[in-house]
């Protein structure tokens, strides 16, 4: 009896799988305002970008440059910002603080003085901003900013000199998840 009931109940399981009632397939989406997790380990294959080493506060009391990034993991705009993101780490990763910030936190709340975030948010995502050693703002975009425009912000920022002729960086996708941002 005992084998017969087992035998039952996986018929059942076998069948209750392939009619689609068992876990359903994942679905993340690059172009849609849907919630797939953290964007930079899933777009940009870089989950060491959140949560951020340190804060604004932080990086303004230790004079470094910092480059502040506003995002929303539910927001298509910013799934597909997260590549340059992640270049920006890669290219000035000892010379400034990236600090990628999600904005739910940041709406509804008063400021609180030249080192909170929330000061500069302008309510679109993504954006950057660039803060040079002083703490002194030199770079507000918001949008698909190019990784050249803010290569050169980061360059004015540090005083560390671009390459000769700049940089010329584009987009590529390499499946239908992920892309990085090439450097040429």
């Amino acid at each position: 009896m005992n084998q017969l009931l087992s035998q039952i109940l996986v018929l059942l399981m076998m069948l209750g799988l392939g009619l689609g009632l068992g876990a359903g397939q994942v679905q993340a989406s690059l172009t849609s305002n849907s919630y797939d997790g953290n964007i930079y380990a899933l777009y940009a294959g870089n989950g060491s970008l959140v949560p951020p080493r340190s804060s604004l506060a932080q990086a303004m009391a230790d004079q470094r440059p910092a480059v502040v990034i506003y995002y929303l993991d539910d927001d298509a705009a910013s799934k597909q910002f997260a590549a340059v993101v992640s270049e920006l780490q890669r290219l000035w990763n000892r010379n400034i603080e990236l600090i990628p910030l999600v904005t739910d936190p940041l709406q509804n709340r008063a400021d609180t003085g030249p080192s909170d975030p929330a000061r500069y948010w302008r309510g679109v995502v993504p954006q950057v901003v660039v803060f040079d050693s002083q703490g002194k703002v030199i770079f507000d975009e918001q949008g698909a900013v190019s990784v050249d425009a803010i290569n050169a912000s980061v360059s004015l920022a540090t005083g560390i000199a671009l390459p000769e002729g700049g940089t010329r960086s584009s987009t590529e996708s390499f499946n239908e998840l992920n892309s990085e941002v090439v450097s040429r």
